[in-house]
């Protein structure tokens, strides 16, 4: 095993650098010191997180034991852009998940900094080429989330929970998922979602995406979304086509092209874009950057075309053991 794993054995792609370089004396440098101040940070706060759901689980379920992998996290980065030419101006975001697996057999409690229902189908589309500011703000909740599976493979999950504000909105959600294999390609992949919140009605989502390998590394998927506004009593609805590609054990790189419509005043379509993220993992499996160029052409402005590049730093503190590395 040393002998495969020696700096001399590995491949290229493993290096950010030339393999001849592993062996320099390294520089001190303003940048050097900000990394190493970064590295700490995910030695000290990833242990952290995870003891904090970790205690969680074992407080609310009275057991003394509990799951590694659960799914808390927090994500924290500097993202900026620019369109025709604006200087760049970096502004924080921050994002978490306090997820407790074993609060019962069967039951769990979720806490998130964000609820996907009340963000609007056009953003979340086009989440990642957002910084915090362009983001609509629906509050931090709280719920407690039932699992169940009907048949052999549809799962589905009740939550009952608040918006985490004052007065607080109460809100209740369910979601079930499928998995289909059509053939020896083809894979179908289908989720259905309806909801209620007391201050916005209810609401219905449902998406489904086909996927298959495409060759030379290549996955091509095509999403549609269609989504009930009840406030807006209307229809939105949303066409994905994208191809996704691992470059190498750091990065991966995935075009995409879109279009938005709504049912009012009658189906018409409301927006069309393109764009490329490059995301690249900068070290271990919690430090990310991403490049993401993008055009856009929205009906508001007569389908005429607003470009813009995004630029994001993210640190990504989880306690899980199975955390991916280019999620």
């Amino acid at each position: 095993m040393p002998e495969v794993l020696a700096p001399g054995s590995l491949p290229e792609s493993f290096y950010t650098f030339s393999p001849e370089e592993y062996w320099d004396e390294p520089r001190d440098s303003y940048w050097f010191e900000f990394s190493n101040w970064v590295l700490l940070q995910g030695r000290t706060q990833n242990p952290r997180i995870e003891r904090l759901g970790q205690w969680a689980d074992r407080t609310l379920s009275g057991s003394q034991h509990d799951l590694p992998n659960n799914a808390s996290y927090l994500r924290v980065g500097f993202a900026t852009e620019s369109e025709y030419g604006d200087p760049f101006q970096f502004e924080p975001e921050a994002r978490f998940r306090l997820d407790v697996p074993t609060t019962r057999r069967k039951l769990r409690l979720v806490i998130e900094s964000e609820s996907e229902e009340l963000i609007p189908l056009e953003e979340r589309q086009r989440d990642r080429q957002l910084t915090e500011t362009d983001r609509t703000d629906t509050d931090t909740t709280g719920a407690l989330r039932y699992l169940t599976q009907i048949g052999d493979a549809i799962n589905l999950s009740n939550d009952v929970g608040a918006r985490l504000r004052f007065p607080p909105d109460a809100f209740w959600r369910a979601t079930a998922r499928k998995k289909w294999r059509l053939d020896d390609d083809w894979l179908l992949n289908v989720q259905q979602r309806f909801y209620y919140y007391h201050s916005d009605g209810w609401g219905e989502r449902t998406w489904v995406g086909f996927g298959r390998s495409v060759g030379n590394g290549w996955y091509f998927q095509s999403s549609s979304e269609l989504e009930w506004v009840h406030r807006d009593r209307k229809f939105v609805a949303a066409q994905i086509f994208s191809v996704d590609k691992r470059l190498n054990n750091r990065s991966t790189l995935t075009p995409r092209l879109g279009v938005l419509g709504e049912s009012q005043p009658s189906w018409r379509p409301t927006s069309a874009f393109a764009d490329l993220t490059w995301r690249y993992r900068l070290h271990s499996d919690w430090v990310y950057t991403e490049l993401i160029p993008a055009l856009e052409f929205p009906r508001d402005d007569s389908f005429k075309d607003r470009a813009s590049v995004l630029f994001r730093i993210e640190l990504y503190f989880s306690g899980s053991l199975e955390r991916p590395y280019l999620d």
